[in-house]
């Protein structure tokens, strides 16, 4: 029998979900499977994976061939690096310690760099809504110096129309006065 470590989808549509299944190759995809080992979300940023890496690494190790999406997120997750030094362990190439040092090192730089990530992501997106309360507290001055001189033009109106009214008032008490 061959044993398969793949994704089932489930979710609903549009917004999939995926376990981490190990699974018969002849089993439809999102059908029977031997045992569940993590689940997948592709929908956030970075994407969300939980995995049970010993239970995957027994798989691997036991020879269950991982489908290309699998193989990428055992990779990302650090299941084949440590299949990598457990296959030397066990070749007596390298010892247990120094395989052991090699797989904390690299976790240490793969967490960082995740961190690192997802600082950055939140940096954009505060430095995004910044940017845009600046742009809408432009815009509400602006609209705001808009009111403020429709306003005020009014005012100069009425003082013209003051200015307008007393030459008409002079111009007819000479012509009475003709009279």
């Amino acid at each position: 029998m061959a044993v398969k470590i793949r994704l089932a989808r489930r979710g609903r549509k549009k917004l999939a979900m995926y376990d981490i299944v190990v699974a018969d190759a002849r089993a439809p995809r999102d059908g029977k499977f031997i045992e569940k080992i993590g689940t997948y979300n592709p929908n956030t940023n970075p994407a969300s994976i939980n995995l049970n890496e010993e239970t995957a690494l027994r798989w691997i190790m036991n020879g269950a061939q991982p489908t290309d999406t699998t193989r990428a997120i055992l990779s990302y997750k650090g299941v084949l690096l440590k299949k990598h030094l457990q296959v030397g362990v066990n070749k007596g190439a390298i010892s247990q310690e120094v395989a052991d040092t090699k797989f904390a090192d690299w976790k240490v730089t793969k967490d960082a760099k995740i961190t690192g990530k997802t600082d950055s992501l939140t940096a954009t997106k505060d430095a995004e809504k910044a940017a845009r309360m600046a742009r809408e507290i432009e815009i509400n001055a602006a609209r705001a110096a808009a009111i403020a001189k429709k306003n005020t033009v009014e005012e100069p109106v009425a003082e013209v129309e003051a200015e307008v009214e007393a030459p008409v008032a002079d111009a007819e008490a000479p012509a009475e006065s003709a009279e």
